[in-house]
């Protein structure tokens, strides 16, 4: 059932960076006679216009809508390994086994490192030998980078890195996932003696992915896995958190596809060697507790490929690459995903849709159905609450006040333009040049 009140113009649309703009007119009927309760016009909204959040996930295009979503992507990631009563998720799940696990692409290039043991820096790339490649660069870097160096990420050797197998990787890394968890129910189906199709009678597996940009421009999951019985109940006692990391570890070097480059030489998608698999602790404190885990999925759901140097928003011609300011290895690889998807056998993956992502075309986050609750039951018991402080505020002010329940919302609104109106005036004024 929709609000009576619909979001208008308030606190959420005012922090926002892009404001959605609409025009247009609603009704609130009440249900059993007809009679119109209220009537709304756009028109009598302050410039004729109704603000609405633009709902953006990324931190880099609006602060404050990302701000709601990485709550929301917190409490949704919370509720799955420590449970939440409030959302119908019994607590006894934190005692399900489950692991943090982050799967890595592998190597297509040598690019710079900050190696950090214990609490000393490492040299990036120390040989022995002063080696070079084919194209005479040396191939080593005695360099202890800083966590911010802008050097990270970057290949030694431009010329030598595999730009078209990254793009390819990236394009393919959540087909790839895919096959990680068809192989992860087969593993365990095997280990419990029973068919796939039997095997969701006994245990299943849950999860909930976070995709993160390397430096280097390539994706890597962080996934928390957490082993339920039917209904969310407990594990058979076989299904312990051991057996849970092995299942992990063993699709993960199992799962891969085989595609073409355009030339027609095979190309092999599987994951890098670097697998990290670690037990999440009940009621623990600190490093891999249930609240850190979650904080730090969260965390990177705002983010995307401009952390790695890309853009944040989509191009709409080859020309936009060279005007970017991003880095040299980012800018090489946008313009390796718009070359490779002008040719007809990469149309399906839609490398110039997602060029600006570095050809990585799958979602932030992701969850198996059973996991947790969802972002639109989140979103949903937010809206409720503003309308019932809506109609508090009413209340306050003697207006009339009905039950939402016993009202139908009738009407449209239609696109009016992004952004606060009149913005360009106040700004204007404020260099004192306003007409």
């Amino acid at each position: 059932m929709q609000p009576a009140l619909p979001v208008t113009t308030g606190p959420l649309a005012a922090r926002c960076s892009s404001p959605i703009r609409l025009t247009g007119e609603r009704l609130t009927v009440h249900r059993e006679t007809g009679e119109i309760v209220e009537r709304f016009r756009s028109a009598d909204a302050p410039d004729g216009v109704v603000l609405v959040a633009c709902g953006n996930r990324r931190s880099s295009r609006c602060p404050s809508c990302s701000t709601i979503y990485r709550r929301d992507a917190y409490s949704l990631v919370r509720a799955g390994v420590a449970g939440d009563l409030a959302r119908d998720i019994s607590t006894e799940v934190a005692g399900h086994p489950r692991v943090f696990a982050t799967l890595t692409a592998p190597s297509l290039g040598a690019v710079h490192r900050r190696l950090v043991r214990g609490s000393s820096t490492l040299p990036c790339r120390a040989r022995a030998t002063e080696a070079t490649c084919a194209h005479g660069r040396r191939l080593s870097c005695s360099i202890r980078h800083d966590q911010g160096d802008a050097a990270l990420g970057q290949p030694l050797c431009p010329d030598c890195y595999d730009y078209e197998g990254a793009v390819l990787w990236n394009a393919h890394a959540g087909v790839l996932w895919r096959r990680t968890t068809i192989r992860m129910t087969r593993i365990l189906a095997a280990r419990a003696g029973v068919s796939r199709t039997e095997l969701g009678d006994h245990v299943r597996v849950s999860f909930v992915k976070v995709a993160e940009f390397q430096a280097r421009g390539l994706v890597h999951l962080h996934v928390i896995l957490r082993l339920d019985g039917p209904q969310r109940s407990a594990p058979p006692a076989w299904a312990n958190t051991d057996l849970l990391a092995q299942i992990v570890a063993e699709a993960a070097g199992q799962a891969w596809l085989r595609i073409e480059r355009p030339d027609g030489t095979p190309f092999v998608v599987r994951w890098g060697t670097q697998l990290d698999v670690r037990s999440i602790r009940p009621n623990a404190q600190g490093e891999g507790s249930d609240t850190r885990v979650a904080g730090y999925l969260a965390k990177y759901a705002t983010k995307a490929a401009e952390n790695a140097g890309g853009a944040d928003r989509r191009l709409r011609s080859a020309l936009e690459i060279g005007q970017l300011a991003v880095s040299d290895h980012a800018r090489a690889m946008m313009a390796t995903a718009w070359a490779l998807g002008g040719l007809p056998q990469y149309e399906h993956l839609r490398l110039r849709a997602w060029a600006h992502m570095l050809g990585f075309r799958g979602h932030f986050l992701t969850k198996a159905r059973r996991y947790s609750v969802t972002f639109g039951a989140l979103r949903t018991v937010r809206v409720r609450f503003r309308t019932k402080l809506a109609l508090i505020a009413r209340a306050l002010a003697g207006e009339p006040v009905f039950d939402p329940g016993s009202t139908l919302v009738i009407g449209g609104f239609s696109f009016a333009g992004v952004g606060m109106p009149n913005l360009w005036r106040v700004a204007a004024a404020a260099e004192g040049s306003a007409p």
